[in-house]
Order: C-alpha cells, then structure tokens, then sequence
C-alpha cells in the first residue's frame, strides 16, 4: 500500500475508523508511519498522540482495544479508512463512537420506519393513526393482517403487474414491522438470526 506520509510536515495522516460490521464512523485519528507499522503487526488500532508525543494504541489504558480488520488509502494516498471490531466503547467519554452516537446498524428508511412504528405505538391516537389502531386491537390481528398480506405477496407474484406485486410486497414488509414491535422485536433481531445461519 503506497501510503504518502511526506504529504503533511509533520508526517501524520488522518486516519477514519469505522465499525466494520455497523459501518459507523467511531473516531478520527491520526497515524505516522510507525504508528501504521505497529498496527499492521499488532492487530490493533495504533495511533500518533499529538497530545503525549508518542505512539498510542486504543485501549492501552481501558481495554477498549480496535481490532484491526482492514485498511483502505484513498485516491490522494494520504487519508485511511481503517475498519475495526471495537471492543467496548470507543470515546474517551464511554460512549460508542466520539459523536456520542450508539453504534448499532442502520438500515436506512427501514430503521427510519420502525422508528416512525414506534412513534404511533407509544404516542399516537388509535382513531387517528392506523398504526396505533392495529396496536390498540393487539397481537392476533396484527399477525391476521401480516397473513393476509402474504398471500396478496403470493398471488401477485404468479401475475405479471410488477407494480401491483411491489405494492403488496411493501405492505407485508410494513405490517411485519408492525408484528415484530407487537413481539418487542426489530429488524435487527431478524437479520442477528440470519447471520447465524451464513456459513
């Protein structure tokens, strides 16, 4: 890897650590050529402390320690991105990353739309809001409508409107967000069990 270290004067490069598995970005750091060579043998996020003027491994102190999984230069040679299994949390302060952000995944608009689930479950008017309503009438019906909506899934899928199928594909996905809250479960849980399985 052609790293350029000669780039800045004092011969540190930023380095961006990110959980490997939630892709979250957990801290910024900065790295000069033996700090980059001690984390390649060590297995273990190394850094240069501007503050104490020597090398520095995370977790040398607190046991949080960042195990190394990969390193990636950018297209300049002077910036990397170092993916990392954290062993407990990564700031100073005790907190996942140094945002003061919990570092577990996100899916996007689907952890957007749990979220929104959840809003109606806890705070919303049943007369109101759909979502509190299936809430309101409680599990069987829930599980009722998340079967109804499967065999839509099924019979649209021997058709040929795509967009009919992609609609009823939508609502099973919504109303089985709905189910796993109903069961205290989320997403997250369904994808842990999937993980499992992956050989």
């Amino acid at each position: 890897m052609n790293i350029d270290f000669s780039k800045n004067t004092d011969g540190l490069i930023p380095a961006i650590i990110q959980d490997a598995e939630t892709k979250n970005v957990l801290m910024l750091g900065y790295m000069n050529e033996e700090a980059y060579q001690k984390t390649i043998e060590t297995q273990k996020v190394t850094f240069y402390s501007r503050t104490k003027k020597r090398l520095w491994t995370k977790g040398e102190e607190s046991g949080n320690f960042l195990h190394l999984k990969s390193i990636k230069n950018d297209c300049d040679n002077d910036t990397l991105l170092i993916q990392v299994q954290p062993e407990g949390p990564t700031c100073h302060t005790g907190t996942d990353t140094c945002w003061q952000e919990e570092n577990k995944a996100n899916y996007g608009f689907i952890s957007d739309l749990e979220k929104t689930i959840q809003s109606r479950r806890d705070n919303a008017d049943s007369e109101k809001s759909y979502v509190a309503s299936l809430f309101k009438l409680g599990i069987n019906k829930i599980a009722q409508k998340v079967g109804e909506e499967a065999i839509e899934v099924v019979i649209e899928a021997k058709d040929d409107n795509d967009d009919l199928f992609l609609s009823e594909s939508a609502d099973l996905l919504f109303h089985y967000l709905i189910l796993l809250q109903a069961k205290g479960f989320q997403i997250n849980d369904v994808i842990d069990v999937l993980k499992k399985r992956q050989k």
